[in-house]
């Protein structure tokens, strides 16, 4: 044992980092009281923060439920899986989602590309099915939620970290004083929701369009762990221009690069990157998945370099994320779809620079906001 870790570096109940997490999940970050139903959702292997995550419901007076998945499973029951049977399956978890007053979602795969050989068509009927039915119609509109990532040899590989030095990292983000982090977001919401003009520039970047009358949301630990956005949507036929993606995005079990959209009122009109089938194909969806349904900027002091995983990559300091797919309720531009694909442009000086002009002012440049009502917002002073 040491410093509360086993030798081999996973952590275990005796880190006292690993109980403050839980407990700021339950307290801060879903508000869980008395009486309440919460649902525990753990896709891996790693149960240590799902076993004090149960005792700590408890303690509250509310009552855990639990759902255990892994990835390796969940591929195996893809590959041949008929509509009818997802439909069931949707079904099933929907009934009990539809119980719930909070939700925590626990991710660890061992191997973030597992689901890379499942085919197309059997992805999209587990996007547009089961996790839409459960996920996107019942679970985000309907609970308090929270989902976050758990600390392992993938997650360290990917970061290119060792282990005890990730974990480290790990828990300087998850277990930032989000409350700070959301005092300091508010000037950036009132600007947001102040402005009508939005243009973005950076590498093979110069895009421009609307937030006129949208709603701009701060995410501050609430509903993911680690935190840092603040959020809005685009009016939905006012996208125009072009946008590259410096960052890989991991999804539906396959890392995309080089990803280049343009835009035509709104409408992805032409996309490529380095398997431009297979994004044409998600794109394809649905007609809502050609449009933008988030706009956003990374605010978490801690995160300054993509490690491939989402939930870290969309909070990086000095990033957007521009999203096609559906809108949240609480943002909505009213476009629906079956996909929320959030992928990242940095805008640091290590990876091109660029800016952000709300109604034609200059508010951030090379990921540092250069006005005096968002300087709070730099790194330096939200650690």
């Amino acid at each position: 044992m040491k410093n509360g870790k086993i030798e081999r570096g996973v952590l275990n109940l005796t880190d006292e980092r690993l109980k403050l997490l839980a407990k700021n999940l339950i307290e801060y970050s879903v508000e869980l009281k008395e009486g309440e139903n919460i649902l525990i959702e753990l896709i891996g292997q790693e149960i240590e923060l799902a076993k004090e995550l149960v005792k700590l419901s408890y303690s509250k007076g509310a009552k855990p439920f639990l759902w255990i998945k892994h990835p390796t499973l969940l591929r195996t029951l893809l590959l041949n899986a008929t509509e009818q049977q997802i439909e069931m399956i949707a079904q099933n978890e929907r009934d009990l989602m539809e119980k719930m007053d909070a939700y925590i979602g626990i991710r660890s795969s061992p191997n973030p590309f597992e689901l890379s050989d499942v085919p197309d068509e059997k992805m999209n009927l587990y996007q547009k099915i089961w996790f839409h039915k459960v996920h996107g119609e019942v679970r985000v509109p309907k609970t308090k939620w929270c989902i976050l990532r758990y600390p392992n040899y993938s997650m360290a590989q990917q970061a290119k970290m060792s282990l005890e030095e990730f974990e480290d990292f790990y828990f300087n983000v998850c277990n930032l004083d989000y409350s700070k982090m959301s005092k300091a977001m508010d000037a950036l919401v009132e600007l947001m929701q102040n402005t009508d003009e939005v243009r973005i520039v950076a590498k093979d970047t110069d895009l421009r369009f609307s937030i006129k009358g949208m709603k701009a949301v701060k995410c501050d630990g609430h509903m993911n762990i680690p935190d840092g956005e603040v959020y809005t949507a685009p009016v939905k036929d006012s996208v125009n221009g072009h946008i590259t993606y410096n960052t890989p995005s991991n999804y539906a079990g396959f890392k995309f690069e080089n990803i280049r959209f343009e835009f035509k009122d709104g409408k992805i009109v032409k996309a490529t990157a380095n398997n431009t089938e297979k994004l044409n194909n998600i794109l394809d969806t649905d007609e809502g998945a050609r449009y933008i349904g988030e706009f956003s900027i990374g605010l978490n002091p801690y995160i300054t370099k993509p490690m491939e995983d989402t939930l870290f990559d969309e909070k990086i300091a000095g990033s957007i994320h521009f999203t096609p797919g559906s809108a949240y309720e609480d943002a909505d531009n009213g476009n629906r779809s079956a996909v929320h694909w959030d992928i990242v442009l940095i805008q640091t000086p290590e990876y091109g620079g660029g800016e952000i002009y709300f109604d034609g002012k200059l508010i951030r440049k090379d990921g540092r906001f250069v006005i005096k009502e968002l300087e709070g917002l730099n790194p330096e002073n939200l650690k």
